[in-house]
């Protein structure tokens, strides 16, 4: 069966798309630390992260830095940390999230609550901000 992921790259569940291409897709996460915080995902379902072959894995940063750098333009924040868990969905995936201060990445915090239209404009805006 295929991964939760998997079936929104394919178009079968909903999401706030922010970019993709070939190889990758990021969208919004829909449960976020903070406004901003998106998801990168091979497209090629892999379990986890560190069985994706190393060119994929290269191209996989690279995809997340050019993400990441949008969002640094479009949500108000120090840096954009990056974390790899793996353990909640079984396809590899990097998580982009706005930070302030340290503790904005931590997975236990209350997570930010924002409205269907938040979202659609937020992705819009991350998305117009990437430079391929």
């Amino acid at each position: 069966m295929s991964s939760l992921f998997t079936r929104i790259i394919d178009g079968e569940i909903p999401c706030y798309k922010v970019a993709e291409n070939k190889d990758f897709f990021a969208f919004l996460d829909i449960n976020p630390l903070a406004a901003g915080h998106t998801l990168v995902v091979p497209k090629r379902e892999t379990d986890y992260i560190f069985d994706v072959n190393d060119n994929e894995l290269e191209r996989m940063i690279v995809f997340s830095k050019k993400v990441a750098i949008a969002i640094g333009k479009v949500v108000p924040c120090k840096r954009v940390g990056v974390a790899v868990l793996g353990l909640e969905v079984p396809h590899a995936h990097i998580h982009l999230v706005p930070l302030n201060r340290e503790g904005d990445l931590s997975f236990s915090k209350e997570r930010v609550k924002m409205s269907a239209d938040e979202f659609s404009l937020l992705a819009e805006k991350i998305g117009s901000e990437i430079v391929w």
